[in-house]
């Protein structure tokens, strides 16, 4: 006798039970004694409510983020994230809810991988509005992510948790204002801050192989949607906080180091040749070489010998550089300034602003560039980014009896960027910049020229002789300009009342 046997069909599981139904089991389940024997039932409801999320499912997400399971925490979080993408109105209102905030930053902790996930592409869906971005910018999330970067490998997909962590750590160090900078506790500050500029180092070392210097700074880092610009924003702001700030150097030691022992040297300096006529100051001739301390150009010096002899050293030295983008002097608010340009931040050198590579021509007595592309191009509209190729070309065009003129040297340099701060102070001035020129022996690199600002010269390497004209008759440009826009019988009466130095 054959038995005949029916196989029981199983019913799909998200359509078995209804929204409102979902909705009061998974409610029943979190307020019964043991919520954790119910993780398939309560794991069942959630595929149910997880696309249509109402006000009561709100209510119930802070103690699902926390919940035992990081199977059901994590769906949870992914709910949010879904919410989140929804409309503004629903990220608002998420964003203004501490329960969920306060879930996700505790599911950020777990050491289950896949909850910090899913709880770290909540943070990031919410942080897609300005509204999302602020509320954590005041919760707790910056300090619990800098915690969670420790050490990171960017670059491969099974680092997705920290690159996750880092751009979120990014977006909001980027949101917040310099109070909550200030706020954010200095031991995880220094520490990212450190972090961030070895992965710049790594950063820019990539973007030099993959196209030489010219990466746009929209570039996404590697698998993640970190952009250049954004990390190099980071870099800024961080470097605004007192914790991350050049070790001062007292004006005393500047004056000494530049003006001598002699008391009478600054003031006599300000009483009879401030802004009226020229002053030079022998170092080490009659008072003796300088003590260590108050050598305060000596460390600079020895930075640039241990990178290799001129001029070998510009090969190692310019690919490390960026951008210095002009700032008025007469900005009162850094974060404006920011705001303006950050875009840009991280960009390489741009030919003509940052950089010139030039020589007077003896017979011309006129300027050559060296790369005369560049002069065709709008520094603002049209930049003229330096290419690894044109890096390579400085050390043939010092070779050549070219200038290599960088400017910005303040940003580039912490002892640099402490003597102009103290000069900056010495003379009650808003901001002190510092160029460097590189001139090979028996070369001229600019020709003969005005100011348009009072200008301290100090020899570091070998010896330079200088050529200074008195005041003309005619009103100064606002700019550098060359002398040879003068009149010609002005120039030769310039010419017979110079005074040399050497």
């Amino acid at each position: 006798m054959k038995k005949h046997c029916s196989k029981r069909k199983r019913k799909p599981e998200s359509d078995d039970i209804s929204h409102d139904a979902a909705f009061a089991v998974v409610l029943a389940a979190l307020s019964s004694p043991n919520p954790n024997s119910l993780r398939p039932l309560i794991k069942k409801c959630l595929n149910k409510l997880r696309n249509s999320i109402t006000n009561p499912i709100l209510s119930l997400l802070p103690a699902l983020l926390t919940f035992k399971s990081p199977t059901i925490a994590s769906r949870a979080a992914e709910m949010v994230g879904s919410a989140a993408l929804e409309s503004l109105d629903m990220n608002q209102r998420i964003s203004s809810d501490a329960g969920i905030i306060n879930g996700l930053l505790a599911a950020l902790g777990s050491s289950k991988t896949r909850l910090p996930v899913a709880a770290c592409h909540a943070l990031l869906d919410l942080c897609t509005t300005s509204v999302g971005r602020r509320r954590f910018a005041h919760s707790s999330a910056l300090p619990r992510l800098l915690e969670g970067i420790t050490s990171l490998n960017i670059g491969f997909e099974e680092d997705e948790l920290p690159v996750l962590l880092l751009n979120a750590a990014i977006i909001l160090i980027n949101t917040c204002n310099i109070e909550q900078l200030e706020n954010i506790p200095t031991n995880l500050s220094q520490a990212f801050f450190a972090f961030l500029r070895n992965l710049w180092a790594k950063v820019r070392n990539e973007m030099l192989l993959k196209n030489p210097l010219e990466s746009k700074q929209g570039e996404n880092l590697y698998i993640s949607n970190i952009r250049i610009s954004h990390m190099a924003e980071s870099l800024f702001r961080l470097s605004i906080c007192a914790s991350h700030r050049t070790k001062p150097l007292h004006f005393h030691v500047v004056e000494r180091g530049i003006f001598g022992f002699s008391e009478s040297g600054f003031k006599d300096f300000v009483s009879n040749h401030w802004e009226v006529s020229p002053f030079l100051v022998r170092q080490g001739l009659s008072e003796g070489d300088l003590v260590e301390e108050d050598d305060i150009f000596g460390p600079f010096v020895g930075l640039l010998n241990s990178t290799g002899k001129f001029p070998s050293f510009l090969s190692s030295m310019l690919p490390k550089m960026v951008s210095c983008l002009p700032i008025s002097s007469d900005e009162l608010n850094i974060l404006t300034f920011l705001e303006e340009v950050k875009i840009k931040l991280g960009c390489p050198l741009i030919c003509q602003q940052d950089i010139r590579v030039l020589r007077t021509d003896s017979h011309l007595k006129r300027e050559v560039h060296f790369f005369q592309e560049s002069l065709n191009s709008c520094c603002i509209e049209d930049p003229h980014y330096f290419t690894i190729e044109e890096v390579l070309k400085c050390q043939e065009a010092y070779k050549e009896g070219y200038t290599i003129a960088l400017r910005g040297m303040e940003f580039r340099f912490e002892i640099l960027a402490a003597i102009a701060d103290e000069l900056a102070s010495l003379f009650g001035q808003p901001s002190v910049g510092a160029n460097m020129y590189l001139t090979p022996p028996n070369s001229q690199g600019l020709a003969c020229h005005y100011d348009d600002h009072c200008v301290f010269v100090c020899q570091l390497v070998g010896t330079k002789q200088w050529r200074l004209f008195p005041q003309s008759n005619v009103q100064l440009p606002r700019l550098y300009d060359p002398l040879d826009r003068l009149h010609g019988s002005e120039v030769q009466n310039q010419w017979l009342n110079a005074n040399n130095f050497c």
